[in-house]
């Protein structure tokens, strides 16, 4: 059940930092705002109950943080058009790496 709560914690995060660029743009309806907080406020709850079931917080938020990330990155190429270059996925590829490493140093 951890693991759901973290996926949910990283899609509303993502969804929230997704809401955040469409709120910072001039002519943007200021109800996106609302999106944002909402979907930061599920992000930690959903975050706190992943913990609550007894997952470690250095991998729950590296998986977090390594996640929101790539997803972002990914989303933001498609749904604004935003450069992604190979250097960025090379990037990407790190970071799943190193959340890769932590996640198995924890499995011993």
């Amino acid at each position: 059940m951890g693991w759901l709560f973290l996926a949910s914690a990283i899609v509303a995060e993502v969804s929230a930092t997704l809401s955040l660029r469409m709120a910072s743009q001039a002519d943007a309806n200021k109800s996106w705002y609302g999106v944002v907080a909402a979907g930061y406020v599920a992000a930690f709850t959903f975050l706190t109950q992943a913990l609550a079931q007894g997952m470690g917080i250095g991998v729950a938020y590296g998986i977090w943080a390594a996640a929101g990330v790539a997803l972002t990155a990914l989303a933001s190429r498609v749904l604004f058009a935003e450069p992604l270059t190979k250097v960025m996925i090379a990037g990407i590829a790190l970071i799943v790496a190193g959340v890769l490493l932590i996640e198995l140093s924890t499995t011993h």
